[in-house]
């Protein structure tokens, strides 16, 4: 199974842009339907966007245009550039991990992290106005 760790977080002003990575290791991520979720601490999982093993992706209506995810399958990264961030982007983010096409993992994924292949543990981001 694919372990996933992500990094790229920070602290930006709003307006500006940050991308995150999700490396992943022990299997190879174009495998496997992946995703960015955020979750405030003791609320709900938000989904951000995904992309599936044939290269689709979907967006979170509150990210379109702003957001873009996308995965180097040569170095085994899944990236979300993220630009024109405001306060109310600031979050932890996960990336996410399923085998094969995206199936469980959409964007109102609420069950268990069992259920998946993988989660990473986060990297945060704060946006400050």
């Amino acid at each position: 199974r694919v372990q996933l760790v992500e990094s790229g977080g920070g602290s930006v002003q709003t307006g500006g842009s940050l991308r995150l990575s999700c490396v992943g290791s022990g299997d190879a991520v174009s495998r496997y339907c992946m995703g960015w979720f955020r979750q405030p601490p003791g609320k709900e999982r938000q989904g951000v966007a995904l992309i599936d093993i044939d290269g689709t992706t979907t967006y979170a209506d509150s990210v379109k245009g702003r957001f873009n995810i996308s995965r180097d399958n040569a170095k085994n990264i899944l990236y979300l550039q993220m630009n024109s961030l405001t306060p109310e982007d600031a979050d932890m983010y996960h990336c996410a991990a399923e085998t094969g096409i995206c199936w469980v993992l959409t964007l109102d994924w609420s069950g268990r992290i069992s259920d998946i292949a993988a989660w990473g543990q986060g990297t945060p981001v704060t946006v400050s106005s």
